[in-house]
């Protein structure tokens, strides 16, 4: 069974990919924090502002097969001209994306796009990984196609990470999970400042910003 907290059609906001419509797959649950707030003091990456606990979300659920999954996201994609493309997000998505759903999801017409934490192996298939580490987490997955850093995090500093081979090497500015999305973040500010600071003293990396949160869609 695969469990979904959400499911929807938007552009993607961030990094290589950004500008690109897709289908957003949100699985729920992550192996690094359990969601909820009451945890949060305590988890190893303690700044996620995204919920991802049930599967309650706008068109979330629980589905039994990966035929039924693939299904269910195909009927989110347009019928236009444009290769079907689908992110499968978190959480973390790689507790539950398997070869399986892979098969389902490239029969169903889609490119496949993962974003994970890098703890967990990758199945083969996939079309785009991009890796976000957190703290110390250990990061098993040594190539991705994009390695996306969420800055400035104390325990993850981005020269910990160029063992790493990737295509592109991003880092996005960390916000204040507490501010609103549309709210003013003085934390994100300064850390953005800080995010391209780094970049312009280290041109191997690019700055990326959340182009979906600035154009306040989902």
């Amino acid at each position: 069974m695969y469990r979904v907290k959400e499911a929807f059609y938007t552009l993607q906001g961030e990094g290589a990919q950004a500008g690109r419509a897709a289908v957003f797959c949100r699985f729920s649950k992550c192996n690094l924090w359990t969601g909820r707030e009451k945890d949060r003091a305590g988890a190893v990456c303690d700044f996620c502002d995204t919920d991802f606990v049930g599967t309650d979300g706008q068109n979330g659920g629980r589905f039994e097969t990966p035929e039924a999954l693939a299904t269910h996201i195909h009927n989110l994609w347009p019928a236009a001209p444009g290769t079907p493309y689908v992110v499968c997000t978190g959480g973390e998505p790689l507790l539950q994306l398997d070869k399986l759903l892979i098969d389902a999801f490239h029969g169903a017409g889609f490119e496949i796009g993962v974003e994970t934490n890098g703890t967990l192996a990758a199945p083969d298939g996939i079309d785009w990984l991009c890796v976000s580490p957190k703290a110390d987490a250990e990061v098993v997955i040594t190539e991705c196609d994009e390695l996306k850093l969420v800055y400035p995090q104390p325990l993850a500093p981005p020269e910990q990470f160029l063992g790493i081979r990737a295509r592109h090497y991003f880092l996005s500015p960390m916000a204040s999970p507490s501010v609103p999305e549309q709210g003013d973040d003085p934390v994100k500010r300064s850390n953005t400042r800080k995010a391209t600071d780094y970049c312009l003293a280290h041109p191997q990396w690019r700055l990326t910003l959340q182009m979906h949160k600035i154009l306040g869609i989902d």
